[in-house]
């Protein structure tokens, strides 16, 4: 199974769990630039499930349109658990009650010894309850490394769910 196939399906595990729920997804996407939308939407009837996101790229976006706090990008970055718990938060603001969101250095270039190429935070929140962030240390060219965050933030989200 390639790895769109993986996606997919872990998408429509997802999406299952979702509906018994009656929840809506909602992405606050840096790093993945859409990606996770993209997949979500690739199946057809992701309207009962799907809210929609945001693609904030630059830090003024994640501003703007997540309520990210200028004090966290300047104290922490863009690529940290503070950041991404904010952007849940702020996903969460327009709509649905599942948030994921995912901020990191897909490379070639960008890492830092501290955050290098293929360091990514992703983050999960329910409505009412705390987010969940983690830190993960992908592999691989810049398209690898968007897929295995897009994959792990799936899994995330559905096992966060089956834990609710």
């Amino acid at each position: 199974m390639n790895q769109m196939q993986n996606m997919t399906q872990a998408a429509q595990k997802l999406s299952d769990l979702l509906q018994q729920k009656g929840y809506l997804l909602v992405t606050a996407e840096s790093c993945t630039g859409g990606l996770i939308g993209a997949v979500c939407t690739e199946i057809a009837g992701s309207s009962a499930w799907f809210y929609g996101g945001v693609i904030s790229y630059a830090n003024e976006a994640k501003m703007q349109g997540l309520a990210v706090k200028e004090d966290t990008l300047a104290a922490f970055g863009a690529v940290s658990e503070q950041t991404v718990r904010e952007m849940c938060a702020g996903a969460l603001r327009l709509g649905g009650n599942v948030s994921v969101a995912v901020s990191g250095v897909a490379g070639p270039g960008g890492g830092s010894v501290e955050k290098p190429v293929g360091c990514v935070y992703i983050g999960w929140q329910i409505a009412g309850q705390e987010a969940k962030v983690e830190r993960h240390q992908f592999s691989g060219d810049r398209q690898a490394i968007r897929e295995a965050t897009v994959l792990a933030a799936l899994e995330g989200v559905a096992e966060a769910l089956k834990n609710a």
